[in-house]
């Protein structure tokens, strides 16, 4: 019997070996936790044991799995999206439980008599089943720049109204496990519970912590910051713990509250290691109840339970989107991407497992046939393309049209510009080189902004810049020059690498947010690259020169200088309280006094290894003046260093300035 720590040790270490098989494999590290936990649990290896300290992990991965999904939460985000949200995911989660319902009390005569399945069991069964992988799906959309797509936006509004459905059913489902004469007054006092609850919350909840958190982030400390936070989600969690309801459902609440506050993107990327970690305890903790010889034992019947659910929710979602007036394509592609179980549903099953709704036996094949459908679920995904042109014949035709056409506008075009995307710099970029008679072809993967601009005239074409055939539509090999007009990292770089392999001469200009990846997308074959932030400051500063009477030829010396040795005068900035989310991960300036104690006075520049830190000297200031720095340059009490760099390459320079 292993004791709490050896036990966690275990789970880590396993985690780890898991982790990097999966990810050698290019699979999500979701279904390595699943593999890892299947491997060493009580019914394989037996080298862990369903136990008080396990059970405990699983807890708080799910509370902050469901903090996360607070935190989310976007009233903003649901209006803009209310049809797909409460119209397709609640008829897709609806039909879902229904369906499963329907098939429970059919079979129920047909099942052996040790084997119970009542309405509550396959109301629990459904609402499981109706679930679909949150993580896999999302990380699947985003490295195929589909997130945008009209397929992906289905996908993404039905997995928000999935996320949402979680909420009722973690008060639903324990109320079933009650006395069936006394279930009506279960289910008011759990709702009456949980509106008492939500409303002391996210009333007088808000002002609170909007205050509460004002308080703590003016200490400026990091670490006073983290405990805060894991006191407000915890504590919300023991309240709705202590009021009957699940832990879980506090700490969505948690989230919920924090969303509204302006140190959402902070607590995101602080909460994001402890969530990561724990959640996939949990996971390891589900691969632990599967049973791995009843299975098979019953392969038949997984893989009935395996192929049933996902050929009906694929047909179910696949229908309702078609329903919703979308394409066959478009249907297709949003019901394989969905035709998976989810990691919500593993928490349900849990769920129901503990209040002894559904018979273990019941319980077990449907883990396996889960976990299966999750493993599969990366493959489907990737092969969506290939299967809906196989099945669909009018999507072929529809893609093969949207190709000829792109190709017809183009195609008597010569030295024209390839415009990525035809957002609003999209369409700047545009109108310029129409004033200068420049011939130009945009893609943009909005339908409603394409439809718009080509009625009022504009050369731009429905179509992915990330694909292959719509770079050679467009007219790539007779084009003068690319220009990537959005500020997504990872799609500039598959453009870029699309471009190099099929014109590599082709000249790209590239629009980046920030400094941050300049290097990285100059070093995959950028032409230049336009990083907004700091050409936003060079124009307000030689807007402000001029007015301040500094020669125009002056100004405009100092831009170009600015912009030929690639901004290195301006990267980084002395951040404050305020920058939170993206800003807060931006290289910084950071200044450092050195007193005599400081273990680098006396000392030259060279010797003290502040490039191995990954950070670098920008300015010493000694007294009223600036020193001309050289290698030999020598550190004095008194002098203020200024460092420059990432946060932790900062906060490692300081410390061998001061201690080593």
């Amino acid at each position: 019997m292993f004791s709490s720590l050896e036990l966690t040790l275990l789970l880590l270490g396993s985690a780890v070996l898991g982790v990097v098989a999966f990810r050698m494999l290019h699979l999500p590290p979701m279904l390595g936790y699943l593999a890892v936990g299947i491997l060493i649990g009580p019914h394989a290896l037996g080298l862990a044991e369903e136990n008080e300290a396990s059970h405990t992990l699983a807890e708080f991965g799910v509370v902050f799995l469901m903090f996360s999904i607070g935190l989310e939460f976007s009233l903003a985000k649901l209006m803009a999206m209310r049809r797909i949200v409460f119209g397709l995911g609640m008829a897709q989660v609806g039909l879902t439980i229904a369906a499963t319902m329907l098939f429970g009390w059919a079979i129920a005569t047909q099942l052996p008599a040790s084997v119970h399945l009542g309405w509550q069991a396959s109301f629990a069964l459904g609402g499981a089943l109706a679930m679909s992988s949150t993580a896999i799906v999302s990380k699947m959309l985003t490295e195929r720049l589909e997130l945008e797509s009209p397929h992906g936006r289905k996908i993404i509004g039905i997995l928000l109204f999935q996320d949402l459905a979680v909420v009722p059913l973690l008060i639903l489902i324990p109320s079933l496990s009650q006395n069936p004469d006394d279930l009506l007054q279960t289910l008011a006092l759990a709702s009456g519970k949980a509106v008492i609850v939500l409303v002391l919350l996210l009333f007088f909840g808000q002002k609170l912590v909007r205050g509460w958190f004002t308080i703590v982030v003016k200490r400026r400390s990091q670490e006073l910051f983290m405990l805060n936070l894991l006191l407000i989600t915890l504590g919300a969690a023991w309240i709705t713990e202590r009021a009957g309801l699940s832990l879980a459902l506090g700490a969505f609440v948690a989230g919920m509250l924090i969303s509204e506050t302006e140190y959402k993107h902070q607590v995101e990327e602080d909460i994001k290691p402890f969530r990561d970690v724990l959640l996939g305890l949990f996971f390891i903790t589900v691969g632990m109840l599967l049973n791995v010889r009843l299975v098979l034992e019953n392969w038949w019947l997984v893989l009935i339970l395996l192929c049933g659910p996902v050929l009906l929710k694929f047909a179910l979602i696949a229908g309702l989107t078609k329903l919703f007036g979308a394409s066959d394509g478009v249907s297709m592609r949003t019901g394989l991407a969905l035709a998976q179980a989810g990691e919500f549903g593993f928490v349900l099953l849990n769920l129901a497992g503990g209040m002894r709704l559904m018979d273990p036996f019941v319980i077990q094949v449907v883990l396996a046939s889960m976990v299966l459908s999750m493993l599969l679920a990366p493959f489907i995904i990737a092969k969506s393309d290939q299967i809906v042109m196989k099945v669909s014949s009018n999507e072929w035709m529809m893609q093969s049209l949207a190709l000829t056409k792109i190709a017809s506008r183009t195609m008597a075009t010569q030295k024209h510009v390839i415009v990525a995307g035809f957002g609003r710099s999209g369409q700047s970029l545009a109108t310029l080189l129409s004033e200068e008679k420049i011939d130009y072809h945009a893609l943009d993967l909005d339908p409603e902004r394409v439809q718009e601009a080509q009625t009022a005239g504009a050369n731009v074409s429905y179509g992915d810049a990330g694909r292959r055939e719509s770079l050679v539509a467009a007219g790539i090999y007779r084009a003068s020059a690319v220009v990537i007009t959005y500020t997504s990292t990872p799609s500039a770089l598959r453009v870029l690498q699309l471009v190099h392999e099929l014109a590599p001469t082709l000249p790209v200009i590239v629009r980046a947010h920030d400094d941050t990846d300049l290097d990285r997308l100059k070093a995959a074959g950028a032409a230049e690259v336009v990083p907004e932030l700091l050409e936003g400051s060079l124009m307000l500063a030689s807007h402000a020169l001029v007015m301040l009477g500094v020669p125009l030829r002056r100004v405009v010396h100092r831009v170009q200088a600015a912009r030929e040795e690639r901004y290195a005068s301006l990267r980084g900035f002395f951040h404050g309280a305020s920058d939170v989310g993206e800003e807060a991960d931006m290289v910084r300036l950071h200044s450092v006094t050195l007193d005599g104690k400081a273990a680098c006075v006396g000392r030259q520049l060279k010797e003290v290894d502040v490039a191995g830190a990954g950070a670098e000297v920008t300015t010493i200031r000694r007294g009223k003046g600036r020193l001309e720095l050289t290698p030999e340059t020598l550190f004095e009490a008194g002098d203020v260093v200024v460092l420059r760099g990432a946060a932790e390459a900062v906060n490692r320079a300081e410390t061998r300035l001061l201690r080593s």
